[in-house]
């Protein structure tokens, strides 16, 4: 449907918006953008595999914008004052939000897949689409995160796949509201936690998602989730649960430093399924990306098989290196449930935990903040040492009601050790001159991709401590 047409990106590099051009580009459209990161010189392989696909690229200063007949997309991080944003007004350019174009796109294949949740999105849209590549399926997948398995040294920011087929896999964002926008032929609902919205704002736009859906694969070891699964039919719905009786159900479950074991049960059948990511929590996406598979045709035993092979996600629970007997780990973990699966999985083996959490914005500090402290609290032992650094900013306007300091000061009230430190430099070399042998050292947040190359580096800096 995108073959002719001609696609401008107002923030091309952001995690949502590269893999929209990317398959964009790879169906036949002529792609276009900008992006503040290209004009700040910050992650150029970026913008070199963007470029070696055709795409092309400009500052961000209204240069790119030049015809009507351009389809203007902008993500929701920008500003209307953005020059890309008069441009477009000026030459009366279509313009459309990130999440109008994917649904479109999405509800024009024969097949959707929906992954829907709070946490987990990324995980369960890169298993599903890796089971259906590795089986011969060739489907498209859009994903907010680099899926391992497709990436390669020269298009290492793999988070889209075009495929051929009839299916079309995605993660739908609930943080604006736009999960209304899909009509998913299976939609997945990972959970229901508060994250940018309140929970009765999410459970509306969640019990939307899967009442439209032509089957649901919902976790009912999540309460609110499973109370939306019960208002459907039940031939519409198949359960997945790691703690009960469930239509897909785990047991037998044995978790390994960096990956995990276990059966999976459905009627009279018992399979197991070995995965090279670790944790419970991922036996929860194993089961929801099995229940997906098997509602588009896939068998529980070849199902099984693929998963297998899925090589994981850059910035989830990614081992960057290890030096004197310290790891260094990468990880996407930005609100409480994230973060509390992160620590529950590392707390599964020894070691003390040295964690550096850069918020990825002031106002998802404020809606998360109780919850957060309470996560973090729980979650975190004795000997833990939590680092905030500032959140996320890259301009605009923003109210700054709760801050990094205000997070540290609840968290040491309750007798955790936390530091604000507010340069996160500054945060990572506080880190890397505490670190001991046995400690791992995760690098949390989300909205920056640079927190990756901040990572290798404090595995340099522990290199060269001798």
């Amino acid at each position: 449907m995108s073959t002719g047409k001609s696609y401008f990106f107002i923030g091309i590099g952001g995690s949502g918006m590269m893999p929209l051009a990317m398959i964009l580009a790879g169906q036949g459209a002529c792609v276009a953008g900008s992006d503040r990161s290209l004009d700040q010189a910050r992650l150029p392989a970026k913008f070199d595999q963007l470029r070696a696909l055709g795409i092309g690229l400009f500052p961000q200063d209204g240069s790119g914008i030049t015809s009507a007949d351009q389809i203007v997309i902008a993500s929701a991080a920008i500003e209307a004052t953005v020059p890309d944003m008069i441009a477009a007004g000026r030459v009366g350019a279509t313009q459309m939000s990130r999440a109008e174009l994917l649904s479109s796109l999405f509800n024009a294949a024969p097949q959707a897949i929906g992954v829907a949740g709070t946490s987990g999105k990324s995980t369960v849209t890169g298993m599903i689409g890796w089971m259906l590549h590795a089986l011969g399926r060739d489907p498209t997948v859009m994903n907010g995160a680099v899926m391992k398995n497709f990436a390669a040294p020269d298009a290492p920011f793999a988070s889209a796949l075009v495929g051929g087929g009839d299916l079309f896999v995605s993660e739908v964002d609930e943080s604006d509201g736009s999960i209304a926008l899909y009509r998913p032929a299976v939609a997945v609902l990972n959970n229901v936690s508060l994250d940018h919205k309140s929970l009765e704002e999410l459970r509306a736009l969640f019990a939307d998602f899967i009442g439209r859906a032509g089957h649901a694969v919902v976790n009912i070891d999540n309460p609110d989730a499973a109370a939306l699964a019960a208002a459907l039919p039940a031939d519409r719905v198949t359960s997945f649960s790691i703690e009960r009786a469930a239509d897909l159900q785990a047991i037998f479950i044995e978790e390994a430093p960096f990956g995990v074991t276990f059966m999976v049960t459905q009627d009279d059948l018992i399979v197991e399924v070995s995965l090279q990511v670790p944790g419970r929590h991922n036996v929860a996406n194993a089961l929801a990306a099995i229940g997906a598979a098997r509602a588009a045709g896939v068998s529980l035993h070849d199902a099984a098989a693929a998963l297998a092979g899925f090589a994981g996600l850059k910035r989830r629970f990614d081992l960057v290196g290890r030096a004197g007997d310290i790891a260094v780990i990468d990880d996407f973990g930005h609100n409480p449930d994230k973060i509390g699966a992160t620590l529950d999985t590392l707390h599964a083996f020894p070691g003390r935990v040295l964690m550096l959490f850069q918020p990825h914005g002031y106002g998802p500090l404020k809606v998360m903040r109780h919850a957060l402290v309470a996560s973090l609290v729980e979650r975190m032992a004795a000997d833990d040492v939590l680092v905030l650094p500032d959140p996320v900013y890259h301009g605009g306007t923003v109210s700054r009601d709760v801050t990094s300091a205000d997070i540290v000061a609840d968290i040491a009230a309750a007798g955790r050790t936390a530091h604000h430190i507010a340069l996160r430099e500054d945060a990572a070399a506080f880190l890397v001159d505490q670190a001991r042998a046995g400690d791992r050292i995760v690098v949390m947040g989300a909205r920056d991709d640079t927190l990756s190359q901040l990572a290798a580096d404090m595995v340099k800096a522990l290199a060269s401590r001798g």
